[in-house]
């Protein structure tokens, strides 16, 4: 049976998972019906203008720079974002983003750059912010808990990773008076009551708040129950990583980080190289994560003279190797995971991926 474009991007979504993306990064299907069968799939860096020709007859393509970044109002044939939408729609192509969330993946991009580049010893670091999250914590019987968490699941909440149904649990009691009007389902109007009560906690997405909210209110067994809601910092994804390497003069190892990715490169610094950092894409917004990660050298891209030399004076040497180049490894990286997930993958590039690299 021919799988989905839906079916695809769920296995993919298993080894990266979506909800690790940064808040602002568009994954996920940004064109076409998930619903549709996916025959023959393609992967690329990014579809440029020059690859939207070479993409006919694909139902898929899985892109690791997303198409379309900012919303649109209005999608019109033309060279933008929006044009090469429209074109991709004519045509039957839908079109899925996988950025930041595969950069922070065991194996991702980061992890590829890393392994490119020969860091050993490596560990994760650098936490971006996901989607706005919260937290629900409500107080229970415990004979009604698993019912309750199961129904709050349901409704999208204690999702983490490739886990469902997350929650903790903690006992203690809980004490009421029902007053005049009220059904208790629990003891009798006018009395204290002491019940054996479990805490729940769950994290959702904020945009499931309201259905798990819902969810909550249905499925307990009190005619009131008593929640809070939290909004939190949960789960976040790490982008970059940190590793050593032979000590050497940074000239050398600039050198061969030239070698392993190409295009232009920027070194600021002296000195020599021991540990080092990756953050593949635009990591200057990393240089203060790097140094609290004990790195001495960072090579990322788009480092402008500010950071360069707030990044010096805190004695952080920096190789800007390129946006682009540095996440060709990562580029690689997903034409072979997507390879492993489904059958009929093909890579497929194009001469404009970088618009540096232009002659």
């Amino acid at each position: 049976m021919t799988e989905t474009i839906g079916h695809i991007l769920n296995a993919v979504g298993r080894h990266a998972p979506w909800l690790r993306a940064a808040a602002w990064d568009p994954v996920g299907l940004q064109l076409g019906d998930p619903a549709r069968p996916a025959h023959r799939i393609a992967v690329c860096h990014e579809v440029t203008e020059s690859l939207v020709t070479q993409l006919s007859g694909f139902d898929l393509v899985i892109s690791y720079h997303p198409l379309l970044f900012r919303p649109l109002r209005r999608l019109v044939a033309g060279t933008a974002p929006g044009g090469r939408a429209l074109r991709l729609i004519e045509a039957g192509t839908a079109v899925a983003a996988i950025h930041t969330n595969f950069d922070a993946a065991p194996g991702g991009t980061a992890d590829a750059l890393a392994a490119e580049l020969g860091l050993a010893d490596c560990r994760s670091f650098g936490p971006i912010e996901g989607e706005d999250t919260v937290k629900v914590a409500v107080f229970v019987p415990a004979a009604d808990a698993d019912r309750l968490a199961a129904a709050m699941a349901a409704a999208g909440a204690g999702h983490i990773g490739n886990y469902s149904g997350c929650s903790f649990r903690l006992g203690g009691t809980g004490t009421f008076v029902a007053e005049d009007g009220a059904r208790p389902a629990i003891g009798s109007v006018g009395r204290t009551e002491h019940v054996a009560e479990m805490r729940l906690e769950m994290i959702a997405p904020k945009a499931r708040e309201a259905d798990v909210i819902a969810a909550l209110v249905s499925a307990h067994p009190y005619e009131e129950p008593a929640f809070d809601v939290y909004d939190v910092r949960a789960n976040l994804g790490l982008i970059g990583r940190v590793g050593t390497v032979e000590r050497q003069p940074i000239r050398a190892f600039a050198a061969m980080v030239q070698a392993q990715l190409g295009g232009a490169q920027r070194v600021a610094g002296n000195g020599e190289v021991e540990r080092v950092a990756v953050v593949p894409g635009s990591g200057a917004d990393f240089i203060e994560p790097a140094l609290a990660a004990g790195a001495d050298t960072l090579v990322t891209g788009d480092v402008n003279h500010h950071r360069a030399r707030a990044a010096l004076d805190a004695d952080l040497r920096i190789i800007d190797a390129g946006h682009v180049p540095s996440e060709r490894p990562g580029v690689r990286a997903l034409y072979a995971a997507v390879s492993d997930l489904t059958t009929n993958v093909e890579m497929v590039d194009a001469p404009d991926t970088d618009p540096w690299e232009r002659s």
